[in-house]
């Protein structure tokens, strides 16, 4: 069967702080990145409110960054309470509320980092090198 489960997340409290000097160019650095389901809580038979907390703290010391909210699952009352038993039984959460928290507050980070000029705290695709035999093309010979 189809889940029906539908994810709404919102954000209620941003809190970033940039450290290092804005005249020093960044050292390497690593980005460790946490999110935590505070709870789920059942609202009525096909709701429940997910309170989460996204954590980004930069090693060394450049910045940090705090999101909380809370996401909104709605769904039919078996899939609700699917979710809840799990959670009463210390399973993790649901893996479509985990990327719907992630989608969100992972691009809101990254808004954040730009305007607080601090490295995004995911990491952006890498164009790797095209090799210069591989973009010659073949040659051919056409005269008979």
């Amino acid at each position: 069967m189809v889940q029906m489960i539908r994810v709404n997340v919102s954000i209620s409290s941003i809190s970033a702080d940039r450290f290092w000097d804005i005249r020093k160019p960044v050292p390497n650095i690593q980005i460790s990145t946490n999110i935590n389901v505070v709870s789920i809580e059942k609202k009525t038979d096909d709701l429940l409110e997910v309170p989460f907390v996204l954590t980004i703290t930069y090693n060394p010391s450049v910045a940090q960054m705090n999101l909380k909210g809370h996401a909104y699952v709605q769904g039919d009352k078996g899939e609700i309470e699917k979710i809840l038993k799990e959670y009463d039984q210390k399973k993790p959460p649901s893996q479509i509320i985990l990327q719907s928290i992630s989608n969100v507050v992972f691009i809101e980070s990254v808004l954040i980092s730009r305007i607080l000029n601090i490295p995004p705290p995911i990491p952006l695709p890498m164009i790797p090198e095209a090799k210069a035999t591989s973009l010659k093309p073949m040659e051919r010979d056409y005269s008979d």
